[in-house]
């Protein structure tokens, strides 16, 4: 029993790890990917949308597949178990980031032109009106989709088992087929649930701090 907690915790350890990962790139990369779908030019506009509308339309756990094999039967690399924990990264960042990039898409296409105007009076130069006008803005609108995306990507993590990566629900279903009972499964739904509450408790604290955009 003891063996198992230890274990599944161990799991809870590398699923904590593709998270904050995962944010680490998809937060940002989800930025020029919309302001590539918002370009006025047509071929990143439309590298942009067939990117977001793969990324959203097929199954994250196909993708981790894809990004996992592909090398090996596409081009014929022979990959190392080391690379699993890289194709879940990939994986998963470039799954996020499309739909983090249609957030900030809807969040930058809702302020008012008006805003860019009286910044531009001011003699503020493109990135500047961005940067410190729009972007904190923005942030304020797009906190709640964002936090709902953010707790998603905590159950998400599971999804890794795909590739046989071990995080926690790996772990729980390996000591639950050993055992032939639910307990295994039952610990790691409570740790999902900790997990969650600590996520929605620091994202509600964060979108706390920006009322003063109010």
């Amino acid at each position: 029993m003891n063996q198992m907690i230890l274990d599944i915790l161990a799991g809870l350890g590398s699923s904590l790890l593709i998270f904050i990962l995962t944010l680490v790139f998809s937060l940002p990369l989800g930025l020029p990917v919309a302001f590539a779908r918002m370009s006025k030019h047509a071929v990143p506009r439309w590298i942009a949308k067939i990117y977001i509308s793969i990324l959203r339309g097929t199954p994250l756990m196909l993708q981790l597949m894809v990004v996992y094999f592909g090398p090996f039967y596409i081009f014929g690399i022979h990959i190392s178990n080391d690379y699993r924990f890289w194709a879940v990264l990939i994986g998963f960042s470039l799954n996020y980031a499309a739909y983090f990039a249609e957030i900030y898409r809807g969040g930058i296409a809702s302020m008012p032109q008006g805003q860019y105007e009286a910044a531009k009076l001011l003699g503020y130069s493109k990135s500047q009106t961005f940067f410190r006008i729009i972007l904190p803005q923005v942030v304020k609108r797009i906190l709640p989709a964002i936090t709902n995306e953010v707790i998603t990507l905590v159950k998400d993590t599971s999804l890794a088992f795909a590739i046989s990566y071990t995080e926690m629900f790996f772990e729980a279903k390996a000591w639950a087929s050993k055992n032939a009972n639910m307990i295994p499964y039952l610990i790691a739904a409570v740790l999902y649930y900790i997990f969650n509450m600590v996520v929605a408790v620091i994202m509600e604290r964060i979108e706390k701090s920006q009322e003063y955009y109010s």
